[in-house]
């Protein structure tokens, strides 16, 4: 049987799934791995820019989007793989991201599913990577704010269990579903993705029905970089709407019997607090068109060979970067890395090391086989 199914569900990025999926190619070390792309009908042409660069890949073109469950679903059923990776588009895996899960797997038999430690392009730790069950009482406190007041406390700060050590492996809830390897035996008992779905929700849903189902979830401390969301407009209502939704979708699946007398101030909260977020989302929008100072030009710190090196010139002067290869005069905004010349655990192991150290950078990649210099929100090609 292969060892593991890697699975990634697309729409409109393709350049970051080629990222993704050089970075998988990196990781699989002897691990027997099949890959499966789904792509939810991109406008971006992913299908045909991936198969020729890509060909051990098996990709499923929908002809309309069908949303993260359903497409995740439609490549489980083909998946042959003792584990299966559920993995977002955006992120970059480490050379020993998947052996260390397998790994940990093996050892593990008690636990049906894993997430990792994710670190956001500006190389500070997420701490969705570690979440509790939005139970009614967990969620009120992440909505009144306790969750922020509290964050380690075991009663107020559950939601991001902020309290356990991220640096060592432990028992938690709530699996991130850009990264979540769940081990087949596990999938089989307690059923795929919930499609009612669309799109967020699944991950809590399905790490909720684990642990019902008497498996533990468990967060192993390998690092991987998420760009957290770069097919999807969040400042959109759209966004907002679906997020929400889910939410609600949750509640009245799992508790709304148990907690009658709640259900209406739940659904009250959820709305009041979505009304906020989107009040906030536009205001920052209006204020944004009337900036107080002037911007200031974007500085790239390149790393890479000569050749490699004059071409991301090329590229940074085409599009109003300053390029720079040290920091004697200017402090960068992004460092950007030839992906020939450095492995991805290098890259991410320095941006986290510099954000620690205070450092406000974010990680750029430049892949000298494409041209392409890939930044946390923009795309430059060569």
């Amino acid at each position: 049987m292969t060892d593991l199914s890697v699975i990634i569900v697309s729409y409109n990025v393709k350049y970051y799934l080629e990222q993704c999926l050089r970075s998988v190619r990196a990781s699989r070390g002897t691990l027997d791995v099949e890959v499966f792309v789904v792509d939810n009908d991109s406008p971006d042409d992913s299908v045909s820019y991936l198969r020729p660069r890509f060909p051990e890949v098996h990709i499923i073109a929908n002809r309309e989007n069908y949303g993260f469950s359903r497409a995740n679903n439609q490549a489980i059923r083909q998946a042959k793989g003792r584990y299966v990776l559920l993995l977002n588009p955006d992120t970059i895996l480490t050379e020993r991201t998947l052996t260390d899960c397998v790994s940990y797997l093996d050892r593990h038999p008690e636990v049906g599913a894993t997430g990792v430690s994710m670190y956001g392009s500006n190389g500070r730790f997420a701490w969705e990577s570690r979440r509790g069950v939005p139970t009614p009482w967990t969620s009120f406190c992440k909505m009144m704010g306790l969750t922020a007041l509290f964050p380690h406390s075991h009663r107020f700060g559950r939601y991001y269990m902020r309290y356990l050590d991220r640096t060592e492996a432990n028992y938690i809830e709530v699996i991130s579903g850009a990264f979540f390897m769940l081990r087949r035996e596990a999938m089989e008992r307690v059923g795929l993705l919930d499609e009612t779905f669309f799109m967020y929700g699944e991950d809590i849903d399905l790490s909720y029905r684990l642990l019902q189902g008497g498996w533990k979830n468990a967060y192993v401390p390998s690092p991987i970089l998420h760009y957290k969301g770069e097919s999807t407009q969040k400042s959109s209502y759209r966004y907002v709407h679906i997020f929400y939704e889910a939410m609600l979708i949750f509640f009245d699946k799992h508790f709304s019997r148990r907690y009658r007398l709640l259900g209406l101030l739940i659904r009250l909260a959820v709305y009041l607090r979505a009304g906020l977020d989107m009040l906030k989302r536009l205001g920052q929008k209006f204020l944004s068109l009337f900036p107080r100072q002037m911007p200031q030009p974007e500085v790239a710190l390149c790393f890479g060979t000569p050749e490699s090196l004059a071409e991301m010139q090329a590229i940074c002067e085409r599009n109003g970067l300053i390029f720079i290869t040290d920091t004697s005069r200017l402090s960068p905004l992004y460092v950007v890395y030839d992906t020939s010349c450095y492995t991805y655990g290098d890259m991410l192991s320095r941006l986290i090391e510099g954000a620690g150290q205070g450092r406000k950078v974010a990680l750029g990649t430049y892949c000298p086989e494409t041209g392409t210099m890939i930044l946390p929100n923009d795309i430059f090609h060569g």
